[in-house]
């Protein structure tokens, strides 16, 4: 109890981390903030600068919102199967508010004007976003809420451990292949890439799913 009271304060602190940063640098913002960005990462949308507000704090509250429920999915997995590895789901909820809270940080940054290229912050995070979660995925059990949430992953547990194996041999890889062009491509040939790289990866495991799935059944019949 001691230990996740703790952990809450720890991430209560580091979701509050843009709602801070925002604070300290409002007064220099200029009145007009970028709000929107194109592909290749520059503005081309603006408004007040007091939607920056709801921006970070949105974002904050999504984070910690997502902290509690990964946190607490033993309790209303409806599979039961979330309480065998409660350390995986917290780790896998650190993992998820630390990137929004990265993504917020970026966004209160891009206000501040100048040439900032959005893409060049997003996608790297992005790439290591996909290799942390393409690292955990292999562990995921069988739920509601994580993971390949397939109807035929759902219904079958050795479909469901093949397919997160699968995604976790293509994400870790994936990941760090955004990551790595995202730093040396320009944009908007980064931004393209990115595209093409999520939809192989994530296609790809769907794909062997189902075809998984009618394999089963067809020799099952």
């Amino acid at each position: 109890m001691k230990n996740s009271l703790v952990r809450f304060v720890l991430m209560l602190l580091l979701v509050s981390t843009p709602i801070v940063y925002t604070a300290f640098i409002y007064a220099s913002l200029p009145a007009t903030i970028p709000t929107h960005f194109d592909i290749n990462g520059k503005p081309n949308g603006f408004g007040s600068k007091d939607t920056i507000w709801f921006i970070t704090v949105l974002l904050s509250v999504i984070a910690l919102g997502l902290y509690l429920l990964m946190t607490n999915l033993a309790k209303i997995d409806p599979k039961k199967t979330a309480g065998q590895t409660p350390e995986l789901y917290q780790q896998l909820a650190i993992v998820l508010v630390g990137f929004l809270t990265a993504v917020n940080l970026v966004i209160v940054y891009s206000t501040q004007g100048g040439s900032i290229q959005v893409t060049k912050f997003l996608l790297p995070l992005l790439g290591l976003f996909f290799m942390a979660l393409g690292f955990y995925m292999p562990r995921v059990k069988p739920n509601y809420f994580v993971g390949f949430r397939l109807p035929w992953t759902l219904e079958n547990e050795e479909n469901w451990m093949l397919t997160h194996r699968l995604v976790g041999k293509l994400w870790v890889p994936g990941g760090l292949f955004i990551f790595l062009m995202s730093l040396f491509l320009p944009s908007p040939y980064n931004f393209i890439l990115f595209l093409l790289t999520t939809l192989v990866i994530t296609i790809i495991p769907v794909i062997f799913s189902y075809r998984h799935f009618k394999k089963n059944r067809s020799a099952n019949q």
